[in-house]
């Protein structure tokens, strides 16, 4: 690894996380170099097939995946596109490609979170509405309906009977993806829990606290410290793993028998809230995580090795 690793953090926007993420690895002797995805490009007219700004004919030693800039589909293929290409040519890609495509899909999550045996609320993801009635029929209990696609709390409905199900209309990309409810109020009150996990360690966490039944911090919830909690910290490490994530948040609840369940994770998580009640400076440990693996596995021999094509 050079003696000062250049670090491509790739960001939609140079917000605050972002500026964070370059400070601390400048902070820890890397160079950060930002750029969207949407500004880099296939070319294969260079040696490696790609074209990134301010790296020439070069290549970043790592990349670290702030956020991605969304889109049309074609245009969010091709930048995820862009970070499997990185990853094939040998490039260390944080979160990988497949990791975002596990998370950013709600369906994706709860499939691996059931593979991997994790308590999880039962999840049914159908592209039929009479599939959807009669999931919600069968269930018994209330469900909630999220889009597919989302995050922050955003477009979630609380459906207690099939009459709640809203017009296709409102339905985003046609496709039910429906999730049990398993909160629960205590008075007034509803909480949950979101633990960071880094390199498979759980570095931070929250109580979060709404007067409704979504408590994300972006719909108004106040973060709160969260008291030790091995076991949380142990099952938000695995579920890190079923998804293949080496940073993530981690959303978890204790259902009405009290029992812990694991309700998304989020490959790409802010800490606006959770750096309120935690002393620990997530970005320097976001960063020093992702210089300690690349320290581990050294400079890439397919990255090392492009050479200029022949002629």
């Amino acid at each position: 690894m050079a003696a000062s690793p250049r670090i491509l953090i790739v960001t939609a926007s140079l917000d605050r996380h972002a500026r964070q993420l370059g400070t601390a690895f400048e902070a820890l002797g890397a160079k950060a170099h930002f750029a969207r995805l949407a500004e880099i490009g296939f070319d294969t007219g260079t040696r490696s097939g790609l074209a990134i700004p301010g790296f020439a004919d070069d290549l970043p030693d790592a990349v670290c995946v702030r956020t991605v800039d969304g889109g049309t589909f074609e245009a969010v293929t091709r930048r995820l596109g862009i970070l499997h290409a990185l990853a094939q040519i040998g490039v260390p890609v944080s979160n990988s490609a497949r990791a975002i495509e596990a998370c950013v899909d709600k369906a994706a999550t709860s499939f691996r979170l059931h593979a991997r045996g994790l308590p999880s609320p039962r999840s049914i993801c159908i592209e039929n509405r009479a599939d959807a009635v009669a999931a919600l029929e069968a269930a018994g209990r209330p469900m909630v309906l999220k889009p597919l696609f989302g995050s922050q709390g955003k477009g979630l409905k609380l459906l207690r009977e099939p009459s709640d199900l809203p017009p296709d209309d409102e339905i985003a990309g046609q496709v039910f993806y429906l999730q049990e409810f398993a909160g629960k109020a205590i008075g007034t009150r509803w909480t949950d829990y979101r633990i960071l996990v880094s390199n498979d360690r759980a570095i931070a966490g929250m109580r979060r606290e709404a007067a409704n039944w979504i408590t994300n911090i972006k719909q108004g919830a106040t973060a709160l410290p969260m008291e030790a909690d091995e076991r949380m910290n142990a099952l938000a490490v695995d579920a890190a793993r079923a998804v293949g994530a080496d940073f993530c948040g981690v959303d978890l609840l204790r259902d009405g028998d009290g029992a812990i369940q694991i309700i998304e994770v989020n490959s790409m998580p802010a800490w606006t809230g959770l750096s309120r009640v935690t002393p620990i400076d997530i970005a320097l440990e976001r960063a020093g995580d992702l210089l300690a693996q690349l320290a581990r596995t050294g400079p890439s021999e397919i990255a090392g090795s492009l050479l200029p094509h022949a002629v």
